[in-house]
């Protein structure tokens, strides 16, 4: 049996203060607070920074972290083994995502993963591409969509190469009539998420000598697109992130593509889990049937 300790310590990570991991243990926010005295008192070193404003882990906590996070994933793997055996096809599966997989991909692969699978419980959260990498390392998510490569010791699977795109205000031509090149591109500031300003999107920047002082960064796809639209620079963005944006904008692939590759990541131990397997053959089986040549780009 797993100690109830360990369930509030995972619990107040991914909720963020005593408080909401209360409501979402069913326990009032005094038992928390005793569990992780408690576990504080056993380990020797306080493992949170206590605040108004939530709960931080300490240095010493944050290293303890994975130790206990697959702790709690083996007593997941067992009971979903033992579910398994008995033919009850139950268990969780945890999804990290960034948002342009959350919008266009995760609702028809939870659909059909549901239907042959209506016990399995599904928790998604979406962040950035490190993140997401991170939170599969240390176990506190059991599969990942990352962007290639990854340099952890995981398991990752290459799905699919998306295509990036200039992203321009409307009535935007290239000086070729099909596709934008150093011409186009002189003097303009570009728009882009900071977290973007990475690895595939920044080697199209750099290829074509864009300045750091002409990048100004935004929240999100769809604030990228509003401010191309209201021509204040270009944007940069992947072929999936802009399949379901709205916006009177103009898009053109580079003179010289590039394309990002999307992965999908777990850990080795995780890897195991009847779950996290199911999960998986689902996943692939959908982006084999969509992208049967791996490959997104616009028609």
């Amino acid at each position: 049996m797993i100690p109830f300790a360990y369930q509030v310590f995972s619990t107040v990570i991914q909720e963020g203060t005593f408080q909401k991991a209360a409501l979402k243990l069913n326990v009032t926010p005094s038992a928390i607070s005793h569990s992780i005295t408690q576990l504080e008192n056993e380990l020797g070193f306080p493992i949170f920074i206590r605040s108004r404003s939530g709960a931080e882990l300490t240095a010493n906590g944050r290293t303890i972290l994975p130790i206990i996070q697959e702790i709690l994933n083996s007593q997941a793997r067992l009971e979903q083994e033992a579910a398994d055996i008995n033919g009850l096809n139950s268990g969780s599966i945890r999804i990290g995502a960034f948002s342009s997989v959350c919008i266009n991909w995760l609702p028809p692969i939870i659909q059909s993963f549901k239907k042959q699978y209506p016990n399995i419980d599904i928790s998604v959260s979406q962040s950035g591409f490190n993140e997401i990498v991170q939170n599969v390392k240390n176990g506190t998510l059991d599969l990942g969509f990352a962007v290639m490569p990854v340099s952890e010791n995981l398991i990752v699977d290459d799905l699919v190469k998306d295509e990036i795109y200039c992203v321009a205000p409307k009535g935007f031509v290239p000086k070729n009539k099909k596709s934008v090149t150093n011409e186009d591109l002189e003097d303009r500031d570009f728009i882009l998420q900071s977290g973007d300003y990475d690895r595939d999107t920044k080697a199209a920047l750099d290829y074509y000598g864009i300045q750091p002082n002409l990048i100004h960064f935004s929240i999100d796809d769809q604030s990228i697109v509003a401010m191309v639209e209201a021509g204040l620079g270009l944007g940069i963005l992947p072929e999936l992130a802009l399949q379901k944006i709205i916006g009177d904008v103009a898009v053109y692939p580079f003179e010289h593509p590039f394309y990002r590759s999307i992965g999908l990541a777990t850990s080795a131990v995780q890897a195991k889990a009847p779950s996290t397997q199911k999960m998986i053959e689902t996943i692939k089986a959908f982006v084999g049937k969509k992208y049967p040549e791996a490959l997104l780009v616009r028609n």
